[in-house]
């Protein structure tokens, strides 16, 4: 099943946390789960901060990818694009608040899902949730806006 950043064109599709085409970054897919979004993450040992748990960067950088992309599904949904190759619309952060709420465990997927809460004509307003083990470790809120497709050619 793909995800939206799977839709990107190719030259929004570097991103480190979502990007396919970065060999090295996290490579997250972010879908409709009912009328929410859902992503999902297993970290790697190096993702550590302390001896067993996650460093609240990565978890950041999940929360703003995640929310980026589901910002970009709503701007799709909103506008009746039906997704096909590289025809997603794309958005980047304006606004990422992170709240750590408990340490988040390395050892397991992290489950981040996304409400949708605002969708204006070029932004979106996503509030996220990480969970860890099915505990709730991280809230965020993203803003996000919608580039135009020749931004950064």
């Amino acid at each position: 099943m793909k995800g939206i950043q799977d839709y990107y064109p190719d030259h929004f599709a570097h991103c480190y946390g979502c990007g396919r085409l970065n060999e090295h970054g996290h490579q997250i897919k972010t879908f409709w789960e009912g009328e929410g979004t859902l992503t999902r993450f297993v970290p790697k040992e190096y993702h550590t901060a302390i001896p067993g748990f996650v460093y609240g960067g990565l978890l950041a950088s999940l929360i703003d990818c995640h929310g980026t992309g589901s910002a970009a599904l709503a701007l799709a949904k909103a506008q009746g694009i039906e997704l096909s190759e590289t025809n997603a619309p794309r958005c980047v952060t304006a606004s990422l608040q992170v709240k750590y709420l408990k340490p988040t465990p390395i050892g397991g997927e992290i489950v981040i899902k996304g409400k949708i809460k605002e969708v204006g004509a070029r932004k979106v307003i996503v509030e996220a949730e990480l969970f860890a083990n099915g505990v709730l470790c991280v809230v965020g809120e993203v803003v996000s806006v919608l580039v135009p497709d020749n931004f950064g050619l």
